[in-house]
């Protein structure tokens, strides 16, 4: 049975003067509001934690929750400041990973996100009422202008204009921020889980190659075509696109870090005839572009268009597109069709990692797609990735935990050399997201879509 046992009185106290030379022991507001939050999330966490088994230890005192399961999650984490009652209680979610990030708690996050998730039903009377209100707030003008023009530089800018080194420590060599996608020669999804002989270090640069060819595959690129990307990264499709196949690449990006270091790349591959780099919102395609292409890719950037820009994105690239013979690819993380909505508010990832984005439905997708293109498009094919994220995730995490160190962001943070703590904050974060997505795909929470859209006259086999 779920039981907690702890202190339910209040500990914290202050002295108040009532009269004159007269002192009382009374408890502060904000001991006050620290036993009440804490008392309501023990109070709902006996009603949420139906699956799996929480502990929880704060000074001492040991709260538990729920049993101990043959395959469903046990975590226990440490509260080190009260403080994180109060922010759970205000902010969700957000305040339970900026309490993880400070180090207010100590936990292993991936276990937790599990149990989060497997209960999740249970799990929303843990925020207040004055948290859902703030989240309608935030998701209603995330919608309206968290994706306009002025605001998507912005976004990039905290989003992937941090440090190229950064990114460099944990990525593949291809430098690929998206879905890696395995087989059976790196042990599948969980080849990285189970001990077996011959595992690489290079295992995710396999699965990242394997990935950019299998997408330039589905756009039915042939030699000499010309491929308008949207997204450029760090140029590793683009480079493919034109080393393979001497196809002639445009791609357009905001990230003025990326587009510095995708053109270094590029010249060292010696491609720089072939692949241009364009500093350019998608909406601000130029007219010479127009019925131009044999092939669109756009790898998990429409996270970042919003539901507001739909009909435009999909409007541009049917008018990029040549009439026939012409194929679109798009890969995206998504929600399942049941969790989507317009308004999304601000959570841990729209906060710290990607600024105003929106994760999309396939169907929202696709509907889109069809509505903006006037019925110019057949849809081809639609592939579900997410069992292919939770380990690309992993890796990142290791890759992380091993390789980024404050002298490898010095250039970019150098306040990171000096201080720890901001260092073990920025740490955390990174690994925190990397344990919150990978167990929302693992769950079902997240899904990863790729969509394939030809012309309606076109062949289905090519």
């Amino acid at each position: 049975m779920d039981s907690v046992s702890g202190p339910t009185a209040l500990h914290a106290f202050s002295f108040k003067v009532l009269a004159p030379g007269s002192y009382h022991l009374l408890p502060s507001s904000r001991s006050l509001f620290t036993a009440f939050a804490r008392n309501s999330i023990l109070t709902a966490l006996r009603q949420a934690v139906i699956v799996g088994y929480l502990e929880i230890e704060e000074s001492g005192e040991t709260y538990h929750f729920g049993r101990p399961g043959k395959n469903s999650s046990c975590v226990r984490f440490t509260v080190v400041n009260e403080a994180f009652w109060s922010q759970v209680l205000l902010r969700g979610d957000l305040g339970f990973s900026e309490s993880y990030m400070i180090g207010d708690i100590e936990l292993d996050p991936e276990s937790l996100e599990s149990l989060w998730l497997e209960n999740e039903s249970g799990m929303a009377g843990l925020t207040s009422v004055f948290r859902r209100i703030s989240s309608a707030m935030s998701g209603l003008s995330n919608a309206l202008f968290g994706q306009t023009r002025a605001n998507a530089r912005l976004n990039v800018i905290a989003s992937y204009d941090q440090s190229n080194e950064l990114f460099k420590a944990f990525l593949s060599k291809e430098m690929m921020f998206s879905c890696a996608l395995w087989s059976d020669e790196e042990g599948g999804v969980h080849g990285d889980l189970q001990p077996r002989m011959g595992r690489h270090h290079t295992e995710l640069d396999v699965a990242q190659l394997r990935k950019i060819h299998y997408v330039l595959r589905k756009a039915r690129v042939k030699p000499r075509q010309r491929i308008l990307e949207i997204g450029t990264g760090w140029g590793a499709l683009a480079i493919e696109a034109a080393r393979t196949y001497g196809c002639e690449v445009d791609t357009l990006t905001l990230s003025i870090e990326q587009k510095r270091l995708a053109e270094e790349r590029i010249r060292e591959a010696g491609l720089e005839g072939l692949i241009r780099v364009h500093l350019m919102d998608y909406r601000e395609a130029p007219p010479d572009f127009e019925k131009t292409f044999d092939a669109f890719i756009s790898v998990e950037m429409l996270e970042h268009v919003g539901p507001k820009y739909y009909a435009t994105y999909f409007k541009i690239m049917d008018n990029v597109l040549k009439l026939r013979n012409a194929t679109a690819v798009v890969t995206c993380s998504t929600f399942p069709e049941s969790r989507y909505s317009d308004y999304q508010a601000e959570d841990f990832m729209r906060k710290y990692i990607w600024p105003n984005s929106c994760l999309p439905s396939a169907t929202i997708l696709i509907n889109a797609a069809n509505a903006a293109s006037q019925g110019r498009f057949t849809l081809e094919g639609v592939e579900n990735h997410s069992s292919h994220y939770p380990r690309t995730l992993r890796e990142w995490d290791r890759r992380f935990a091993a390789n980024v160190t404050p002298e490898v962001l010095a250039k970019d943070f150098p306040s990171m050399t000096r201080d720890p703590v901001m260092f073990e904050t920025f740490r955390r974060k990174w690994r925190y997201l990397f344990a919150y997505a990978g167990a929302g795909m693992a769950q079902g929470y997240l899904t990863c879509h790729m969509l394939t859209f030809i012309r309606p006259n076109d062949s289905p086999y090519q």
